[in-house]
């Protein structure tokens, strides 16, 4: 699919317990590979409202959008996306169940998370964060 322009995203970045939320994309330019729950921003709602909306939709979990940790721009063939990247506390770090576009949710221990396909750049991006002590 090729878009009229860049394309606004945001991602939740959920830390509890020694654990990352991750999500395995179903489809997209990103099948397959392990990301932080996120998607595009909807007409009309702010970045905060789209992560909280988009953490529900791919996990089920509720949580509260904190604040930004970074953001990168992600271009290829047919794909310009501006993504943000926001910390978000969860009000309880139940089970997540895959919904939306997630083949799958889990809350992965953070030594575990760099042995994972991820998404490229998501390693470095939450190391220079200090969320990950390791990236390879």
């Amino acid at each position: 699919m090729t878009s009229a322009g860049p394309q606004v995203c945001v991602g939740a970045v959920a830390v509890d317990d020694g654990r990352l939320l991750l999500v395995r994309r179903g489809r997209g330019p990103a099948q397959g590979e392990w990301s932080v729950p996120g998607g595009r921003v909807e007409l009309g709602e702010t970045l905060a409202e789209a992560v909280v909306r988009e953490l529900a939709e791919e996990t089920g979990i509720e949580g509260v959008c904190g604040a930004l940790i970074d953001w990168v721009e992600r271009v290829d063939e047919g794909h310009h996306h501006l993504i943000f990247d926001f910390a978000v506390e969860v009000l309880e770090a139940v089970e997540p169940r895959a919904g939306d576009d997630a083949a799958e949710a889990a809350w992965v221990p953070l030594g575990d998370v760099a042995g994972l396909h991820l998404v490229d750049g998501l390693a470095e991006l939450l190391h220079a964060h200090g969320i990950l002590d390791v990236i390879t």
